[in-house]
This record gives structure tokens, sequence and C-alpha cells, in this order.
């Protein structure tokens, strides 16, 4: 049998060389174009004339981006899930960190009403080698790219850009704010794709805690392309963002909940990045909502990634190493209906505890069908489940277990593919 199905593979490899010396190269282009990541990646080792083009950043951009929708190809919506089983989890600020981490899951899903799993991820072994923490969280994702961080809750500078359909990763150098040269901080990054120059940047914003009179925050942004962080600039308007607070990345902008001070309050709004300008704005949060300590704020893109979403709920401070979650935590979902507008803010449901045993830990992301993705406490068990919020219909997704669980959209794409300093495993 063996031998059957190398001879077969010879006799395809002889075909696909023929057909390489006997097209013009622009059909041969306009035929791979049409492949998925993963038959592309084989076709590199058909010839050199194959591989120099499938590699050009014009191919992997045109490959991303085409002009035609080809059947079979664009139209497969996916979600990434990050998973984490363990103990002694630490809870801040919407954020769920596991010090002792049992089992690690990324897997890749269709956003159906089946979810059922489009492919499982090999995380790249030589980015667990020298972690300041347990474990990575999963920034933001961009045209198949991953940004993970090691930055919580101890002080780490472990930065990655990952691209899981190529096996291939980018670490990113030592940002220019850490503990050593700055003193005590909260930090938050942000990922995203600035199309005036066809680079993804990410976004660290930074708020310094050894001040006397106030906390300056700063920040400071990564190119993909030059593969060097800016020097630290300030930050307007003035704002204290916390230990890693959510970003969103929508409509070319980063988007973070930030607190701003007067004499007399504080507030909230959301800190805005553009990163074609590189400049800050803000957006103001819903009226109703105001500054409290024990208040967590998670942004998250809502819309089929036109606008924003504000998940909001209390978090619990007197203990941060006990179960995410109480009886008495309500979860409130707003959506931005037109983004920009402060009118438009709208609060589209309360989700209230079940009783003692059936509590709405946290929300992960909404679907394309507008449906929420939530993760469900019930009787000392994690679901994951899914959530109509007009017909309020609740769907279990079959996976559980989970302490710690985030989703994002994800595509798959080529990038990375022509970096040389990209590392491959």
């Amino acid at each position: 049998m063996d031998n059957i199905q190398d001879i077969t593979q010879g006799i395809h490899e002889l075909k696909f060389e023929a057909m390489a010396h006997s097209f013009p190269e622009e059909i041969i282009q306009e035929i791979l174009i049409r492949l998925s990541v993963k038959s592309l990646i084989k076709c590199t080792s058909v010839c050199k004339a194959w591989r120099s083009m499938i590699i050009n950043q014009s191919f992997i951009h045109a490959h991303l981006n085409p002009t035609v929708d080809f059947a079979n190809r664009n139209d497969i919506d996916l979600l990434l899930l990050h998973r984490i089983s363990g103990s002694n989890s630490l809870n801040y600020h919407q954020n769920t960190f596991i010090h002792k981490v049992k089992d690690e899951v990324h897997s890749v899903h269709h956003d159906n009403q089946a979810f059922d799993v489009y492919s499982k991820i090999e995380f790249p072994i030589a980015a667990k080698k020298n972690y300041g923490n347990s474990h990575l969280r999963v920034v933001g994702t961009c045209d198949g790219l991953i940004c993970l961080a090691d930055d919580v809750p101890s002080y780490a500078y472990n930065f990655i850009i990952w691209n899981p359909a190529i096996k291939k990763s980018v670490t990113l150098p030592m940002p220019g704010i850490t503990y050593e040269t700055h003193g005590g901080y909260d930090a938050s990054i942000g990922f995203g794709f600035d199309a005036t120059t066809n680079d993804y940047k990410v976004v660290r914003v930074v708020t310094l805690l050894d001040e006397d009179d106030e906390t300056p925050t700063l920040t400071e942004v990564y190119s993909l392309a030059t593969g060097t962080w800016s020097s630290p600039a300030c930050v307007s308007p003035i704002c204290r963002i916390e230990m890693a607070a959510s970003s969103a990345f929508v409509n070319g902008v980063l988007h973070w909940p930030v607190v701003c001070q007067t004499d007399v309050d504080s507030y909230y709004i959301i800190l805005t990045f553009d990163l074609g300008k590189e400049v800050f704005g803000q957006i103001p949060m819903p009226k109703i909502i105001q500054w409290d300590f024990n208040l967590g704020l998670q942004l998250s893109v809502s819309d089929n990634k036109k606008s924003i979403a504000l998940f909001m709920r209390p978090n619990n401070r007197e203990d941060f190493y006990t179960d995410y979650g109480r009886e008495d935590s309500v979860l409130d979902i707003w959506v931005m209906k037109e983004y920009g507008r402060e009118e438009s803010w709208t609060k589209l449901i309360t989700l209230n505890p079940q009783g003692p045993e059936t509590i709405f830990l946290s929300a992960l992301c909404f679907r394309k069908s507008g449906e929420l993705l939530l993760l469900l406490k019930e009787k000392e068990r994690q679901e994951l489940l899914s959530l109509d919020l007009v017909s309020k219909q609740r769907k279990l997704l079959g996976i559980s277990g989970y302490k710690y669980c985030t989703g994002h959209f994800y595509k798959e794409s080529l990038l990375l593919l022509d970096k040389s300093d990209a590392e491959s495993y």
C-alpha cells in the first residue's frame, strides 16, 4: 500500500511540475490564489518558481483579500477559543489567570449552529520556554495573526505574534517601559492592522504608579514591518488604565476602557488609538455607568466587526484567589449600535444568576449570528454556551471543565510566510 501511495504522490508531483512550466505565470497565480493556506504550503515544495510566487508579499495580501469570492474559501466563519483548566486562579477586572495550569487548548471552531471543530492548533513549543507567568493570554486576532502576551499578574515581557496556519511566530523585542526602567505600573496592549502602511501593530498603554502627584500614562507602538518599538510618549487625554484591560480593534482603531480623574470625581471613557494616524482620542461610555472601584469593564467587537460592545459586572476584590463568580453578580451587555455616536449606546440585556448554582461567569464575544458566547458555572462545573439575546434561548456547546476561556474571530492566512526572522516549529 505504501508503494502505491508513493507512486501516486510521485505522479501528482510530476503533473504539478509539468503545469508549472506549461502555463503562463499569471494563470498559475490565478489558480493558486484560490487554494487554501494548507494547500499553498504544500505547493511551495513543488518548484522554486511556485515557492517564490507564494511567499511574495503581494501574493500573500492578494490571497488574504481577494477581489473575487472563491467558492468554499471565503464563506467559512471561524472562532478561536483559548481554554485553560487548573487551580489557584486570580480574578482581576474581568480577567482570569490560572497559576497552576493543568490543561491548555487552542482550537478553531466553525461559527455555525453545530459549532463543530474546524481544527486544533499546535502551540509553538519554543514559546513555552521562558514564561514569566504560567500562561500567555490572547490579546487579539487580526487577519489570521494571533497576538499573545505574558504580562500579568507578574511583570513579564513575552509578546508574540503567531500564525498557527503556517506554524510561524515572531517574538517581540523587550519594550521600552519595564519595571526596571520605570518602577511599578499597570499596562494593557492592543493589536490591529494599519491599512495606510499595510503594517500590523502592537500598542502598549502603561500607567506609571510611582509618581507622587499624578500617575502619567505612556504609550509605545511596535511595528511588525520594522520589528521595533517606538519611543515612549504621553497619552492624551490624561487617563489611567487598569492591569490587562481588554482591547477591541474596530474600523482601524484600538479601544480600551480607562478612567479619567478631576479634582471632584472620576469617570470612565473609552480611549481610542487610530493605527494609521497614530493619534489618541476618546468615545464616551453610556451616561448611566458611573465610576466604581469594584466594577469590571470589558470591551469586545459587535455588529459583525463594525462596532463595539461593553460587558459590565461587579468584581469580587475580597479575595483574588477565590473561584470567580458570586451569587449576587450580574452581567450587563451594552452595544454601540452606530459606531462613534454616544446616543446609540443600548443595553441589550442584564444576565442575573439563576439561583445559587447557576452563575454567568463571563462574556467571551458576539458570534456572526448575533448570539453571545458565555461561560456559565452550573453546579461547580463550567460550561460554554451560546445565548440568543432576542429569544433568550440557551444552547450548550459541549465544551466544559475550563476555568479560563476566551473567544476571538479568526481566519487563516499566509501572513509571516515572507518574514525571514519568523520562527518555524
